[in-house]
């Protein structure tokens, strides 16, 4: 077998590895609400999510396309194969670290810093393209604040619309709702989050010269969403902690705010073809709506730690990929 070959192998097994721990790593995300309001049961929760993940995935292919040819051009892109190989070892180095130590940072701020790292490593910056590189950047930037004001004003109609409704009675029917809001959460994360590693796959049958177009095979699709389901099912306790419990304490009214709104903002990047971070947007979610609740009820020592690890992902992880794709153009 020839070295190519063989490189197009080991990246896919690496993307689907990443759609894996991207599954247990931002599961938690979806259905910390739902779990720390005690809405559903862990077990419960998670083979809803892992169920609704898989669904997701299969829906959509837009984003794919994005990551495939905005970030860099594959049908250029110098030494593809190795740069994606790199990418995906730095960003699930990245993401294996984060969860560890339960710090829900972004799978998508890492596979992304990491795709330009590599490619800066091997070309220069003018390997980017720069045009859909920096949509995508913004993408990722302004979801979250968005998130952040939408939550604050949904749960701000909240308050007003059921302001003289009995405490008990309200927060048991939310909590009810909340198993509704947890799965269309799992939904949207499905529909953006697994096809970043779609994207990387379908970039690397390109750069080989195994498809000469970006759209994307079944058979990348469907294993993309299995690896994405799969990662899903083992769960991430030590995020849904922080996540759940850690921002603000979390009732089912607060719950269903920031999951209708975060589930509004990943569908809404999904359907124009944009990555977003799920973990930035629908924390953020939970912040607004904290924010609008009582100000002085989130934790804002956690969410400064949030806010670093944000932003030292994507210029740590560009790093650690062109650190690994120099050691991987010695090697092969």
């Amino acid at each position: 077998m020839d070295s190519i070959f063989i490189i197009t192998i080991l990246i896919v097994i690496g993307a689907l590895a990443f759609d894996f721990i991207n599954g247990f790593h931002d599961t938690a995300n979806a259905i910390a609400t739902a779990v720390s309001t005690k809405a559903l049961k862990p077990r419960h929760a998670i083979i809803l999510a892992a169920t609704m993940n898989f669904v997701g995935a299969m829906t959509f292919t837009g984003v794919a396309k994005t990551i495939t040819k905005d970030i860099v051009d594959p049908f250029t892109l110098q030494n593809g194969s190795i740069v994606i190989l790199a990418a995906l070892i730095a960003a699930i180095f990245w993401n294996l670290l984060t969860w560890y130590y339960g710090i829900p940072s972004s799978s998508s701020h890492a596979i992304i810093g990491s795709i330009a790292g590599a490619a800066i490593a091997a070309a220069g910056f003018q390997a980017l393209n720069y045009g859909g590189f920096m949509k995508i950047i913004q993408a990722l930037i302004f979801s979250p604040l968005i998130a952040f004001v939408v939550g604050f004003i949904v749960y701000s109609i909240f308050k007003i619309v059921f302001k003289h409704n009995n405490l008990t009675k309200t927060n048991r029917n939310f909590r009810l709702f909340q198993i509704f809001t947890a799965a269309l959460q799992s939904y949207t994360h499905g529909t953006n989050d697994a096809q970043k590693a779609m994207g990387i796959i379908t970039m690397a049958l390109i750069a080989n010269n195994y498809v000469t177009t970006d759209d994307i095979p079944f058979w990348v699709q469907f294993s993309c969403a299995l690896a994405m389901g799969l990662g899903t099912s083992v769960g991430g306790w030590k995020i849904i902690k922080t996540v759940g419990g850690k921002i603000m304490k979390i009732r089912p009214i607060n719950g269903v705010a920031a999951d209708l709104t975060g589930a509004a903002i990943i569908f809404g990047a999904t359907a124009i073809h944009l990555p977003v971070s799920t973990t930035h947007v629908i924390s953020s979610s939970i912040l607004g709506v904290g924010s609008a609740h009582r100000l002085k009820g989130v934790k804002w020592g956690t969410a400064q730690r949030m806010l670093i690890t944000w932003v030292i992902t994507l210029p740590i992880s560009a790093t650690i990929a062109g650190l690994v794709y120099l050691l991987l153009n010695a090697i092969f």
